[in-house]
């Protein structure tokens, strides 16, 4: 059995590409590696095509575009056989909906409120405007709807196979309500001039038998069903009588016909445009195909866990990754509801399932302490060891680089803010409205609340928003943690500040609704269930304006040092001291130390080796701004000049440098140019400046892809190019540098380290999907097998840029947390002094359990160390020791000293080093 806390994970992308047999055929890679755990992507059936599996259509199946239920038994025996566990990373929030493969999705089409599975989806039925009964909206249109109707693009269709009619959109199945199936019986049977056939005749008697507004019932319509397909010739004749609905070009009464079935269904299809400001289901952030689940609904729950459950059961899973957790309205019972299920499937004796949950904290929150939960996913260690790796003497030359050329102050605040009102008055408009209008029906339900306005509460509420720091809070049915509460009054207090109107009370009424206060005893009495709907949903809304305001808007706004934006970090963010790194490292040992520890992730902004290289910008700030002067010079005539528009912005000019040099490839990649233009048309879009999703500029958009092709054309920019090679060259050493000494943090820090699929090399990805291209595993596990347990480090740096020297870094890493896996997983965390002129330039700890220790010292800043990124540096480079007073360190020949590990020797070879150590006075603890 694998280890109940895993000592590494590896996340693997499974797609119809590489699939279950795939990731079976690395298995004996990725245990020679030392990885104890697969964190696979999610796996259950998703959308046919998906390159990621977040879509899923069916939380009861196996995805067979992965090999289905037979490939999968044949990755868990390879597992098996090797002892490494699988980690699920699981989707509890969302399902993919619209198209024609998600049953729970059709039959709440067909059945409206009546469907059993109608609770499972968050829908305001009654939100439509201007429509006789309830609906949900359905933005699948590419035009207007008049125009698809007009055009014939809506058609009606009858399935002979299970006597059933549906409206198609294209790919979009749309059933009709069965109540409406006799008035459809009888308008075929005229229109098919077919009364007095036997078949219309039939037909027509099967249509009286079911009349009334409520008929066929739920419990009827299998029958009915049944006994239509079951008339002979009836499909045919059917086939003939839909041309009564047959819209197009000139059919005027076909046209009206058909749009008045549309309208007497339990949804509304429209342009998908109208998600924006109409949309009356809840979504994961702003993707129309992606509806939120009531996982808070019993019934829901135990049906999408179901095949987990088995899973556990049948010893195949062994860890969840659980994603977007604060979609959930109620996460504190979710997670109690988790644990009962996982000690249901694997009995009360067996360990507390391992669980890791998706879910980025502000700068200064505390994680809220789940039941079962072990900790994150690692964003934030991902950023914490950026920080402590940047130089931050040059983030002020920096941040004076960025106000120059942007004419944008330093100040992230206002730029977040600003992100924060486009995204509400664009693509959570919807959302927004909902929470609006139930604001103000709560205040309209009693006589202390009525005066205030539905536009004050509109504009209190978005002030509210626009302040609120972090993702969410944590309230249940109990009210607000004191965390909470006090996170809510200083938003509130914040939002205060900033009205300019009379306030009356109505930011005390809005606090009130908001902790569930406005409804405890003695006080007015307000609707509970409304204030408590409006709490718990407001929960559920901050996360996803955050998200897509300050990851999806201001981080490709903001550009003072791309390292630095970063899901789950502040690009505005100041280095983080050693000391405080220590002093962070010493909570985590204590309070989480069992969580993930990322570096990269299908969610990173960029490649972790690109991150790594552009800290570097930081170590020559002022070169820095010279090239970028020279290249705004030299590329000056490449611009798109039309008009007032500038293509690219000067900002967005900016970022492009900083992005180019972060990917530049260090070998020949003929993909290079459309990766590239790929990643700018994201960025741009992103960023809603100059263009949008919504709405293209396709002139601004056509002016950014002329520019790059220009300025990456060796017959047009050959100086700027050789410029940026030049540049290049240097960063990507010191870049290499860095990412060493950021896998031995992220190994030997206290958590569990994830290694994102092909990081074993260096990686230089962009954003996705681009970071979740193809890796070749062959060439990583031919690497692999070259290396022996003593490595000859000096031809691996002689050779660093074809990677196999971080390949070898992190085996011998990995190596050594399986050798040690108790003092990782259990171990205290006790920081080291360093000494010597070289020591703000060395972070250096041991990790210790027991008379056990491991010292980890890593290297930072190695411009100055390395003839700013001229040569790789050797030990005589590093003037410093490690005070190691209290250990005795077994050294690389195998002799034990006391007193102080020097620098030079410890870096002979690589600016990071990890040696093997017992606490003075105790007896050589036992390998194992």
């Amino acid at each position: 059995m694998p280890p109940a806390i895993p000592t590494a994970t590896y996340r693997l992308q499974l797609t119809a590409d590489f699939n279950f047999d795939s990731a079976a055929a690395i298995v004996p890679y990725l245990k020679r590696l030392g990885i104890s755990h697969v964190y696979a992507s999610p796996f259950m059936k998703a959308r046919k095509g998906s390159t990621h599996g977040y879509d899923i259509v069916d939380h009861t199946r196996l995805n067979p575009e992965l090999g289905g239920e037979e490939g999968f038994t044949r990755l868990s025996a390879a597992l098996e056989q090797a002892d490494i566990g699988l980690i699920l990373d699981f989707v509890p929030n969302h399902v993919g909906v619209h198209y024609a493969d998600n049953p729970w999705w059709l039959d709440v089409l067909e059945w409206g409120p009546a469907s059993p599975h109608a609770a499972s989806f968050d829908i305001d039925w009654e939100m439509l405007p201007f429509r006789a009964r309830g609906g949900v909206l359905l933005p699948i249109i590419g035009s207007s709807y008049g125009k698809a109707l007009e055009g014939g693009e809506i058609e009606l269709r009858f399935d002979a196979a299970s006597g059933s009619f549906s409206a198609w959109y294209y790919e979009h199945r749309l059933p009709i309500a069965p109540e409406r199936y006799s008035e459809i019986l009888r308008t075929v049977v005229r229109e098919a001039d077919a009364a007095e056939t036997d078949t219309g005749r039939a037909i027509l008697e099967l249509a009286a038998r079911y009349t009334g507004l409520r008929r066929p019932s739920r419990n009827e319509a299998p029958e009915f069903k049944a006994a239509l397909k079951a008339i002979p010739g009836a499909a045919e004749m059917i086939a003939r009588g839909l041309d009564a609905y047959r819209a197009g070009e000139g059919r005027t009464q076909q046209i009206q016909a058909l749009h008045n079935l549309l309208e007497r269904q339990h949804y509304k299809l429209g342009h998908w445009q109208l998600a924006s400001s109409e949309i009356n289901y809840r979504r994961f952030f702003d993707v129309n195909t992606l509806a939120g689940l009531r996982v808070e609904d019993a019934a829901t729950f135990a049906a999408i866990h179901s095949r987990v459950k088995k899973l556990l059961q049948d010893g195949q899973l062994h860890g969840l990754r659980l994603d977007h957790i604060d979609g959930l309205r109620d996460p504190a019972q979710y997670f109690q509801r988790l644990r009962r299920l996982a000690r249901d499937a694997q009995g009360p004796d067996a360990p507390p399932l391992y669980t890791v949950i998706e879910k980025i904290l502000g700068e200064g929150e505390e994680l809220h302490r789940f039941a079962g939960v072990h900790g994150t996913t690692g964003y934030e260690w991902l950023n914490v060891i950026t920080r402590v790796l940047l130089d931050g003497a040059g983030l002020k030359p920096l941040e004076e680089v960025w106000r120059q050329i942007s004419n944008i102050s330093p100040a992230f605040d206002p730029v977040l803010k600003a992100a924060k009102r486009r995204v509400l008055e664009t693509l959570l408009l919807s959302e927004f409205t909902v929470l609006t209008r139930l604001l103000a029906r709560i205040a309209s339900g009693h006589y202390s609340t009525r005066d205030f306005s539905a536009d004050n509460l509109r504009q209190a509420f978005e002030l509210y928003v626009l302040h609120f720091p972090v993702y969410r809070t944590y309230l249940t049915g109990g009210g607000p943690t004191r965390i909470d509460r006090e996170l809510i009054e200083h938003t509130i207090a914040k939002a205060r500040a900033d009205w300019f109107g009379a306030d009356d009370g109505i930011f005390d009424f809005l606090k009130d609704a908001l902790t569930t206060e406005l409804v405890q005893p003695g006080r007015a009495p307000h609707s509970k269930p409304r204030v408590r709907r409006f709490a718990l949903k407001v929960q559920q809304f901050t996360g996803p304006t955050m998200a897509k305001s300050l990851e999806d808007t201001a981080f490709y706004r903001y550009n003072r040092l791309l390292a630095l934006n970063e899901v789950g970090g502040d690009p505005a963010a100041p280095e983080l001291p050693v000391a405080a790194f220590h002093t962070l490292m010493q909570r985590r040992a204590k309070d989480w130390p069992h969580g993930m520890t990322a570096t990269m992730t299908h969610d990173a902004k960029r490649g972790e080796d690109a991150r790594a290289r552009l800290l570097a910008l930081a170590e020559m700030p002022g070169e820095w701004a010279g090239v970028v002067a020279k290249w705004k010079v030299l590329n000056a005539p490449h611009l798109v000049i039309d008009s007032e528009m500038r293509a690219p912005s000067a900002a967005f000019e900016y970022m492009l440098y900083q992005a180019l040099l972060g990917a530049w490839p260090l070998t020949s990649d003929p993909d290079f140019a459309d990766r590239f233009q790929g990643f700018a048309l994201k960025a741009a879009r992103e960023g809603k400046q100059e263009t949008n999703w919504l709405n293209p500029n396709l002139a601004y958009e056509e002016g950014v892809r002329t520019f790059i092709d220009r300025i990456l054309d060796p017959s047009l920019s050959g100086a700027f190019l050789e410029s940026v090679e030049n540049l290049h060259q240097r960063l990507s050493l010191l870049g290499a540098l860095n990412s060493l000494s950021q896998v031995t943090l992220k190994a030997a820090m206290p958590g569990v380290p994830d290694f994102y699929q092909g990081t074993e090399f260096w990686d230089f990805s962009l954003v996705d999907p681009d970071n979740r291209r193809p890796v070749d595993f062959d060439a990583r596990a031919a690497a692999l097998e070259s290396l022996d347990d003593h490595p000859d480090w000096e031809t691996l740096t002689a050779n660093w840029r074809d990677g196999r020297v971080k390949l070898a870094w992190t085996h011998h890493l990995l190596r050594l947390r399986r050798e040690h896996a108790g003092l990782f997983a259990d171990g205290d965390y006790r920081p080291l002094a360093v000494s010597g002129p070289h020591r703000d330039h060395v972070i250096a700890f041991a990790r210790t359990r027991g008379t056990e220790a491991l010292i980890v010292v890593v290297g930072k800043v190695f411009a100055p160390l390395s003839g700013e990124g001229r040569q790789w540096p050797t030990g005589n480079a590093f003037d410093g020791a490690v005070d190691s007073r209290g250990y005795v360190v077994e050294a690389a020949e195998g002799d034990n000293s006391t007193g102080e590990l020097p620098l030079r020797e410890l870096f002979s070879h690589i600016p990071v080093a990890v040696r093997r150590a017992r606490i003075a006075g105790s007896k050589r603890p036992r390998r194992g």
